[in-house]
């Protein structure tokens, strides 16, 4: 039997600002602003002073899980916006030094497993990067961006053709936070 309603309310701090037009909500904080169009989505989204509601009405199971999905999203814009995400990789080498530089909107891992040419791995949306050390830190606004791009770096070092069991070279996330240096 479905349920009559699925719905879950948002309450939006004072130090951020919320528009709704439509199923496209835009979060404006002090780190910055972010967008995100759910109009794909078929639930109901409502925006009522600070407080924000999305419910779906006589929803099947995918509609009743969508609810919840929304709702993250939106948390993590709010997040995002106020506090921003950091993600900490560490570089890991038995042999072969690896090193790894920020150039633009692109990462370089030189000299992985005593490779000739870099490696590239190209940073997502508005994210920053920089090397500290053994460190690779990426910070954002946006958690899909710098998710994406800490994803994108640890997959670009993976060993192939090994036994990843000997060859533990690369880069590894080890930290992930809310808030930015």
């Amino acid at each position: 039997m479905r349920a009559v309603e699925v719905s879950k309310i948002i309450q939006v701090p004072d130090d951020v600002e919320v528009s709704l037009e439509g199923k496209k909500i835009t979060v404006k904080g002090e780190k910055g602003t972010l967008t995100r169009d759910f109009s794909h989505a078929p639930i109901s989204i409502e925006l009522n002073d600070k407080t924000i509601r999305i419910w779906a009405e006589w929803p099947r199971k995918k509609e009743a899980a969508l609810v919840g999905t929304i709702y993250s999203h939106i948390q993590n814009m709010i997040t995002g916006v106020k506090k921003g995400f950091t993600y900490k990789l560490k570089i890991v080498f038995s042999h072969f030094p690896i090193s790894v530089k920020v150039q633009d909107k692109t990462v370089l891992i030189e000299n992985f497993t005593g490779e000739r040419n870099p490696r590239k791995v190209k940073i997502m949306g508005d994210t920053q990067g920089r090397v500290e050390k053994e460190d690779v830190i990426v910070q954002g606004i946006n958690l899909e961006d710098v998710s994406q791009t800490a994803a994108n770096i640890e997959q670009a070092t993976k060993v192939k053709k090994k036994d990843p069991r000997v060859f533990l070279d690369g880069i590894y996330v080890y930290e992930k936070t809310e808030g930015m240096q």
